[in-house]
């Protein structure tokens, strides 16, 4: 079976499944979180060197408050945890996102973790935090106007490279399989850009309920289709 180079996944479901077992939505988030710590050793273990997940997106914080605050809190604590298990299995760990939006003492966590794990050659796992893909490309078009305005890049040196290499994911391979979970079959606003020339694959399982099993489904999936490339076709 022919095994993705990157896998990408947005995590839905939490609340649902949490409210299906009489539970707080904040209990759903907290067993998803535990999904994602077996996922990063499942995928490896698979041969998958890339691993993506939407953990938080820029329309979350329109949540109530008390949920938001809760998954904040969630995430301080992930942060910490994660670079134990990062540096233990050799993992190296990238936030993605508009970190400026954060609290510091989040920010000062997320940087922690990114260099504690920078030389490790393991899993590449990639978080994204208050992420958007429009807020990413707008970020990008930014610092390439910037250039242009600081009279180091001419605008018709501006190419679909250079604008890639601009994103949060720059010098990291697209994904080949974009996973969601829960019956939802949209992108919502996530890897706009890195996702054009994706296989996609929706379960019905939330999230919280996700495991090597499903994830071998999808791997099956994505083997089955015709991947097609500027016309020529590539079985995958």
């Amino acid at each position: 079976m022919n095994i993705p180079n990157h896998v990408a996944i947005i995590l839905d479901g939490n609340g649902r499944w949490a409210k299906a077992k009489g539970l707080p939505r904040t209990a759903g988030h907290v067993q998803g979180a535990k999904v994602v710590e077996d996922m990063c050793e499942i995928t490896y273990n698979m041969g998958i060197n890339y691993f993506t997940v939407y953990a938080f997106s820029t329309e979350n914080w329109s949540r109530p408050a008390e949920e938001v605050e809760a998954l904040m809190k969630l995430l301080r604590n992930y942060m910490v945890n994660c670079k134990k298990r990062a540096n233990k299995n050799n993992m190296k760990v990238r936030v993605i996102g508009d970190k400026s939006g954060l609290d510091e003492d989040i920010r000062e966590k997320i940087e922690d973790l990114e260099q504690a794990t920078a030389s490790n050659t393991g899993l590449h796992f990639t978080i994204a935090i208050n992420y958007g893909g429009r807020d990413e490309i707008t970020r990008a078009a930014r610092k390439l106007a910037k250039e242009v305005g600081d009279g180091k890049l001419a605008p018709e040196d501006i190419t679909i490279e250079k604008l890639g290499l601009a994103l949060d994911t720059g010098d990291y391979p697209d994904p080949d399989l974009l996973i969601r979970t829960c019956g939802e079959q949209r992108i919502s606003n996530f890897l706009l850009w890195q996702l054009a020339y994706s296989e996609f694959y929706f379960c019905d399982k939330p999230w919280p309920d996700f495991d090597k099993e499903e994830l071998t489904k999808a791997i099956e999936a994505y083997n089955a289709r015709d991947r097609k490339f500027g016309g020529l076709s590539q079985k995958s």
